[in-house]
C-alpha cells in the first residue's frame, strides 16, 4: 500500500511539523553553491599565480615568430629544425651580446656619470624656473631627506625584494629562451598538433591566423628595431657634434622610446637631452637639440618610416596609444610593451576577415576644400536623386 502523503492532494498541510521541513533539494543545492565558490575562488586565485607565466609564454611566443623567417631560410637550405632553431636563438643572443660589449661599458660609464650628476641638473633647473616663473621648487636635499624618512625602516625588505626580483629575472629569462627555443624548434609539427582537433575549415582559418600573426609580428618588431637603431646613430651624431654629455645613453634612450611609445614616445625621447643640454651647456645648444629631434622626426614619418614599414600594420595613434596605456596597466611595463604587436595582429585580422563596403558621399567623410561649398553637396545629392528616380 502506497503512503496517504505521497498521494495527490494529501501531503503536508499548514501547522504540520513535516511542513516545516526543508525541501529534499535544498541541501544538495546548498553544497553546489559551496562547490562553485570555492572552484571559482580557485580559479581567481590560479589565474593570479599564472599571470607572470603567462606573460612570459606571450613573450616566447612573439619571440619565436620574430625568429621564424631565419629559422625557415636555414631549413630550406638543408639545416635541421632544431638546429636552425639553436642557431636562430643563439645568433640573436650572440649580436645583443656582441653590441653591450662594444658599447656596454661606454653606455654604463655615462649612465652613473648622468645619475651623479642629476642634483647638478636638478639644481639648474631650480635656478632656472625661480627667474623664469618666480616658482620657489623644493630642494633635492629635502626631497632625499623626505624620501628617506618615508622609506628608510624598510631597507632590508627593500634589499630582499630587489633580490627576490632579480632571481625572479633570471627564472623568467631562462623560461622564455627555453619556450622560445621549443617553439621554433617544433614548428609544423606545433601547427599540426593544434590543427588534429579541428574540421578543415576550422584548420585553414586557424593556419591563415597564424600566418598573418606571424608576419605582423616579425616585420613590426624588425622595423621598430631598424628605426629605434637609426634613430639612435643619428641623434648619437648630433650629440657629439653637439659635445652633449652622456651622448651615448641620451642616444639610445631617444632611439627606444621614440619607437615603443607610441604618439608621445618621440617627446617622452625628446625631452632628456632638451634637460641636459639645457642645463649643462645652456639655452642655444638646448634649442638646437630641441631643432633637431623635431627635424628628425619630420624627416623619419616622410623617408625612413614609410621605407622601412612598408609591410608593417600602421595603426592610428590615438588607438596605439590606449592600447599601450591598457596593456601596461593589467601587464604592466611587459604589457606596454606587447600592446602594439598584440594590437596589431587583432586589426590585421580584423582587415582579413571583416567585410569593407563602399563609402556613400557626403561632407562629413572629408575635410572640405578651397573650392567645394554646401551649395556642391546639395547639387550631388539631387543629382543621385533624380539617377535613382
Amino acid at each position: 500500500m502506497t503512503d496517504p502523503a505521497d498521494r495527490p492532494g494529501t501531503g503536508p498541510r499548514r501547522g504540520d511539523p513535516a511542513s516545516r521541513r526543508p525541501p529534499r533539494w535544498l541541501p544538495r543545492a546548498l553544497l553546489m553553491v559551496v562547490a562553485a565558490v570555492y572552484l571559482g575562488a580557485f580559479g581567481w586565485y590560479a589565474i593570479g599565480a599564472l599571470r607572470g607565466l603567462a606573460v612570459d609564454v606571450l613573450i616566447a611566443f612573439f619571440v619565436a615568430l620574430a625568429l621564424e623567417p631565419p629559422v625557415v631560410w636555414c631549413v630550406r637550405h638543408g639545416w635541421r629544425r632544431g638546429a636552425a632553431a639553436a642557431v636562430a636563438l643563439l645568433g640573436s643572443l650572440l649580436l645583443v651580446a656582441v653590441v653591450l660589449a662594444l658599447f656596454g661599458n661606454l653606455f654604463v660609464q655615462q649612465l652613473l656619470q648622468l645619475l651623479e650628476t642629476v642634483p647638478d641638473i636638478y639644481a639648474g633647473l631650480q635656478d632656472r624656473v625661480a627667474e623664469q616663473f618666480d616658482v620657489v621648487m623644493p630642494d633635492s636635499d629635502d626631497l632625499l631627506r623626505d624620501v628617506l624618512t618615508q622609506f628608510g625602516d624598510d631597507v632590508a625588505s627593500g634589499a630582499l625584494l630587489v633580490g627576490t626580483t632579480l632571481v625572479g629575472g633570471v627564472f623568467a629569462a631562462l623560461t622564455i629562451l627555453l619556450v622560445t627555443y621549443y617553439l621554433l624548434a617544433a614548428g609544423p609539427r606545433l601547427r599540426v598538433a593544434v590543427c588534429r582537433w579541428l574540421t578543415p575549415a576550422r584548420q585553414q582559418e586557424v593556419l591563415t591566423l597564424w600566418e598573418i600573426t606571424q608576419v605582423k609580428v616579425s616585420d613590426f618588431i624588425s622595423s621598430r628595431v631598424v628605426l629605434a637603431a637609426l634613430s639612435s646613430a643619428f641623434t648619437l651624431v648630433f650629440l657629439l657634434v653637439m659635445r652633449t654629455p652622456y651622448a651615448l645613453p641620451l642616444a639610445v634612450f631617444v632611439g627606444v622610446v621614440s619607437q615603443f611609445v607610441p604618439t608621445i614616445g618621440t617627446y617622452l625621447g625628446g625631452a632628456l637631452p632638451v634637460a641636459v643640454a639645457l642645463t649643462s651647456q645652456g639655452l642655444p645648444q638646448a634649442l638646437a637639440v630641441l631643432a633637431f629631434i623635431i627635424g628628425y622626426q619630420q624627416l623619419e614619418n616622410l623617408y625612413f618610416s614609410p621605407k622601412v614599414s612598408a609591410r608593417a600594420l600602421e595603426m592610428n595613434p590615438a588607438v596605439s596609444f590606449l592600447v599601450v596605456l591598457g596593456f601596461g596597466a593589467v601587464f604592466g611595463a611587459l604589457g606596454a610593451f606587447l600592446a602594439l604587436p598584440v594590437a596589431a595582429t587583432i586589426q590585421a585580422t580584423a582587415n582579413t576577415y571583416l567585410r569593407r563596403h563602399a563609402l556613400i558621399e557626403s561632407s562629413m567623410l572629408r575635410d572640405p576644400s578651397r573650392w567645394h561649398t554646401v551649395e556642391d553637396d546639395d547639387a550631388a545629392r539631387r543629382r543621385r536623386r533624380r539617377q535613382q528616380n
